[in-house]
């Protein structure tokens, strides 16, 4: 099958090749042509336009960062709905907006193209591994025409429901992960303020039923005190706003997320570094008038 693919970034770039060494063609178009040179020298073909990219594709795949760019490269000058065929089909994997994705599925259904929602969890390894968690929103029978597609970049399949359900669910899975990294971190800052060293308390929290992925992963972060790299915090910054704006357009109450967000606002207060999502840790030992300090 032929295949396009849009926004070559970290997650991006490991699905196109994968959907590759599938044994599709692949079409990209990238802001960067150095994002693209990897594919370039898997096999793909590079094309100027979004539109190019759509026209010479059966199957569409979007990977941006905000909603704003997925209109862009599907509905702007030169975008995906100026190139595809009637009967072909958008994946979207970002992000973004529940309503952003409504609005460009609307807009693509009236020239007869397919649009699914599909966006992932798993981060860069599960990128690179193939086996990410992709959550997908559209016509069911678009979705089985494509689960192979799919399978090529993820291992858990789930069809969640209409156009935009997809984005439902994503936002669902960050508003618990958002909120969990707030509970970690308050709960290190509050042992302490009692004066207990966290690392006991976080081997036995493992053990019982606050136990997860996340305690493991960022509760060792912020013991550590690794603030920078790993998990990008401002994509989980991201995923709170988009969480309270979609929670506002359905009168939802989400006040753990509208706190992790706050967090998430006071830490992006000091521009020009990329912090991992643990160092929402620093913003609540600031808030309790702890001083900075390395180590543990």
């Amino acid at each position: 099958m032929k295949l396009g693919f849009i926004g070559l970034g970290a997650m991006g770039r490991p699905m196109a090749l994968n959907l590759m060494k599938g044994g599709h063609e692949m079409a990209v178009w990238a802001r960067r042509a150095q994002s693209a040179q990897p594919l370039l020298d898997a096999g793909a073909r590079a094309f100027a336009t979004p539109a190019e990219v759509a026209r010479n594709s059966d199957v569409v795949f979007t990977m941006v960062t905000a909603g704003q760019d997925v209109e862009a490269v599907v509905l702007g000058q030169d975008g995906i709905v100026h190139g595809a065929r009637a009967g072909s089909v958008v994946i979207d994997c970002s992000t973004i907006p529940t309503a952003t994705i409504r609005r460009v599925g609307m807009a693509l259904r009236e020239k007869q193209i397919e649009l699914l929602d599909a966006p992932v969890s798993g981060g860069e390894p599960g990128a690179v591994a193939g086996t990410l968690s992709i959550m997908v929103g559209g016509d069911e029978t678009v979705f089985e025409r494509v689960r192979a597609l799919l399978a090529c970049i993820g291992k858990t399949l789930v069809y969640i429901g209409p156009m935009g359900a997809g984005q439902v669910a994503k936002a669902a899975n960050q508003l618990a992960l958002v909120v969990s990294i707030q509970g970690i971190a308050e709960a290190m800052v509050f042992a302490r303020a009692n004066g207990v060293d966290f690392e006991p308390i976080w081997k036995a929290l493992m053990q019982g039923l606050a136990g997860s992925k996340m305690l493991e992963i960022v509760g060792q972060r912020m013991m550590q005190r690794e603030f920078v790299m790993g998990i990008d915090a401002s994509l989980h910054h991201k995923d709170a706003h988009i969480v309270l704006q979609t929670a506002k357009e359905s009168c939802t109450a989400t006040p753990g997320a509208a706190l992790a967000a706050q967090a998430f606002n006071a830490l992006f207060s000091e521009p020009g570094t990329r912090w991992d999502s643990a160092a929402i840790l620093k913003v609540l030992e600031a808030a309790s008038g702890f001083p900075e300090r390395e180590g543990r």
